[in-house]
């Protein structure tokens, strides 16, 4: 694929979008004295120009323009249009220029935008991201406070109470890498919260962690832990934290298995 040609399309129709933009005049008086269709029109050149940019690999004009269109999107009060668009701008920052902080903020932005609109599944999912990535980053409270809150959000629901249990597992081992008696006044937070999480694998196997942590027994933290893994199997982002906790046992070195 001729990638140049597709930046040289995308620059000019940025340079088109930013024109149309300027000849509404005032922003406002573009909105409501019948230019409103142009500043459509630019949005929907922006949006184009940042696909070209991304099919060229240029991540940062991609962002300039997605920006701008969010810009103008959010003075018209089109909020969910605003947040999909930051949740792109996050992707990028995710996958392609791996800069979790500013993909943090991306998300933020975006699940405050689904707040506002009152959609708040779509919320939860960046707010989920955001959680992910702060505790990767030893952000940990921060964490923690999103993981209650989207536990808490989706335990009454019908549909959604069974991810809860998920939730509370991951900001208990959140609170276990800053403090195990936090830990502990956690989870028997969560469990009067939420009952069905007293019965959850996940719970025992954090009753487990917390006695061989107690007792400093690296061999029945690891026992626990492979015997959950043989069931449910733990992703990295758990693997991550599970590991970060056991080297907080006295002089151990090495992995979990």
């Amino acid at each position: 694929m001729d990638t140049s040609g597709k930046e040289k399309e995308a620059i000019q129709l940025m340079a088109d979008a930013d024109k149309k933009v300027k000849s509404t005049g005032s922003f406002l008086g573009g909105m409501f004295g019948g230019g409103s269709h142009k500043v459509e029109d630019a949005c929907e050149m922006y949006c184009r120009s940042a696909n070209m940019f991304k099919m060229a690999k240029n991540w940062n004009e991609a962002i300039k323009c997605l920006n701008a269109a969010i810009d103008i999107y959010t003075d018209m009060g089109r909020f969910t249009i605003a947040a999909k668009h930051h949740i792109s701008i996050a992707e990028i920052y995710e996958s392609e220029l791996v800069d979790m902080e500013k993909a943090i903020a991306h998300y933020e932005q975006a699940a405050d935008y689904y707040k506002g609109e009152e959609s708040n599944s779509s919320a939860n999912k960046c707010l989920l991201k955001v959680g992910a990535y702060c505790a990767q980053l030893e952000q940990y409270q921060k964490s923690i406070e999103i993981y209650e809150q989207v536990g808490a959000n989706v335990m009454d629901n019908p549909l959604l109470k069974y991810s809860a249990k998920e939730y509370f597992f991951k900001a208990s081992l959140c609170h276990f890498i800053v403090d195990e008696l936090n830990a502990k006044i956690a989870i028997e937070k969560y469990e009067e919260m939420f009952p069905a999480f007293s019965d959850s694998r996940e719970c025992k196997l954090l009753k487990k962690l917390l006695e061989a942590h107690e007792e400093q027994n690296i061999e029945a933290f690891t026992e626990a832990v492979k015997e959950f893994d043989s069931i449910s199997r733990l992703d990295q982002w758990h693997t991550t934290l599970l590991l970060r906790i056991k080297k907080t046992i006295q002089g151990e070195e090495g992995d979990l298995k």
